[in-house]
C-alpha cells in the first residue's frame, strides 16, 4: 500500500489543507479497479468509519496477494468542510467562502481522460480546486463509491439509470434497502461527475456491465457506531471481491437485490405547509398507504387549531426523514418512495 497527502493551498495566506490516499495496486492490469471516498460533505461520518473498518480487510487481502485491480482509498475527502466550524458548529456541506455545495458543480469532462481536466487558474478557489483533484484521483477507475448518510434513513443508494440492473449485484452485496434511479443533470454532483465522460463515448466502448457508480447513502448522521462501521466496511468489501477487484474465495456471492429500485420522479419530497415543531408518526423503512398520517407540525402551540397533519400523497416507503425537531414554511421533511411517479417531481438533485 502507498500512502500520499494531498496538499491544498487556502484562499488565504498561511492557511492550506492535507487529503490523505492510499493506494493499493493489484496484480492485473485486466481487473477492474475501484476508488472509494468518503465524507464530502465534512459532517457524514458513517463513511468515515466504514473505511477505517475496511482498511484493515484490505491490508490482509495484500498481504495475501489478493488484491487483484488498482484500489484507490480517500478516508476523508473533504478536509476544507472539516475545518469550518460557526459557532461551534461544523458546516460541512456548503462552502462558506463561496455558498456552494460540496457535492455540486464537479467539473463534467467530455471524455474519459486526465486531459479533458479543466485548468487551474490563479483564481481558483479552494474548493474549485479540492473538486478537481477528486475528479482526477477517481478517473479511470471503473468502480466508484462516493459515501454520503442522510438525516435520518435506510442504507440506499443512488444510481445512473444507465447502470441498472446490471448493479444489482453490488446493491445486493452492500446490503442496503432501496435504489433511487436517477437520469439527466443533478447539479454536477460527484456522481454525476464520475459516469458523464463514459455518456459521451458509444455504449460499446463504455462498458457500463462493467462500471459501478454510486452515492451510498449509510443510514443517519448520528449512525455512527462500530457495529454499522463493520457490516458497512464488510459490504464494500463484498462488492469489490464481487466484481473481481479483490479475491476471496469466503465471500458469498450476493443474492438477487430484494430492496425498493424506482426512478427518482418517484420521491415524494413532503414539505411543512407551515412553520413549527415536528411530531413524525412514521420511521424510515416502513410501508405505508396513502392517506397515511406522516407527521403533525405544532404551528401555534396551545390554540385548539394549533397543529396541522400531513399525509402521504400516496401509498409507498419512507425512506428518509429530518433529523431536526422544527423547521421553516417549505422545509422537505420526509422522503417517500412512492409506487407511481410524484405528481409534483422535483428536477435535478433532490436537495440543495
Amino acid at each position: 500500500m502507498k500512502t500520499t497527502i494531498e496538499k491544498l493551498a487556502g484562499d488565504t495566506e498561511g492557511v492550506g489543507y492535507e487529503l490523505t490516499v492510499f493506494r493499493f495496486k493489484g496484480s492485473s492490469k485486466n481487473a477492474p479497479t475501484a476508488y472509494i471516498q468518503a465524507a464530502l460533505h465534512a459532517g457524514e461520518l458513517p463513511g468515515v468509519v466504514a473505511i477505517h473498518a475496511l482498511m484493515p480487510m484490505l491490508r490482509a487481502a495484500e498481504a495475501e496477494g489478493r488484491i487483484i485491480g488498482d484500489i484507490t482509498v480517500v478516508p476523508a475527502a473533504n478536509p476544507v468542510g472539516r475545518a469550518q466550524y460557526h459557532f461551534g458548529d461544523l458546516e460541512g456541506r456548503f462552502h462558506l467562502g463561496t455558498r456552494t455545495n460540496f457535492n455540486r458543480d464537479f467539473p463534467l469532462l467530455e471524455r474519459p481522460d486526465r486531459s479533458a481536466l479543466p485548468p487551474l487558474t490563479s483564481a481558483s478557489t479552494v474548493d474549485v480546486r479540492l473538486k478537481r483533484l477528486l475528479v482526477e484521483l477517481s478517473m479511470g477507475h471503473d468502480i466508484v463509491l462516493d459515501l454520503h448518510c442522510d438525516d435520518e434513513g435506510v442504507p440506499y443508494l443512488y444510481v445512473p439509470a444507465q447502470l441498472w440492473p446490471a448493479m444489482q449485484d453490488c446493491a445486493a452485496a452492500m446490503g442496503v434497502d432501496a435504489v433511487i434511479l436517477w437520469d439527466g443533470p443533478s447539479g454536477a454532483a460527484f456522481e454525476e461527475a464520475a459516469i458523464h465522460p463514459w455518456l459521451q463515448i458509444p455504449p460499446a466502448k463504455a462498458g457500463f456491465d462493467r462500471r459501478v457508480v454510486t452515492t451510498v447513502e449509510l443510514r443517519g448522521l448520528a449512525d455512527v457506531y462500530s457495529g454499522y462501521a463493520k457490516s458497512d466496511a464488510e459490504g464494500i468489501y463484498r462488492l469489490l471481491a464481487t466484481r473481481g477487484v479483490v479475491a476471496d474465495a469466503k465471500v458469498a456471492k450476493p443474492k438477487k437485490f430484494g430492496g425498493i429500485a424506482a426512478p427518482i420522479d418517484h420521491v415524494e419530497l413532503i414539505a411543512m405547509p407551515r412553520a413549527g415543531a415536528i411530531l413524525f408518526h412514521v420511521e424510515p423503512g416502513q410501508q405505508v398507504r396513502k392517506g397515511a398520517k406522516l407527521a403533525t407540525i405544532v404551528h401555534t402551540p396551545g390554540e385548539p387549531d394549533g397543529s396541522l397533519d400531513l399525509h402521504a400523497p400516496q401509498a409507498g416507503y419512507v425512506l428518509t426523514r429530518v433529523s431536526k425537531r422544527s423547521g421553516r414554511a417549505g422545509d422537505d421533511i420526509i422522503k417517500l418512495i412512492g409506487q407511481t411517479p410524484s405528481a409534483k417531481p422535483k428536477a435535478g438533485a433532490l436537495e440543495d
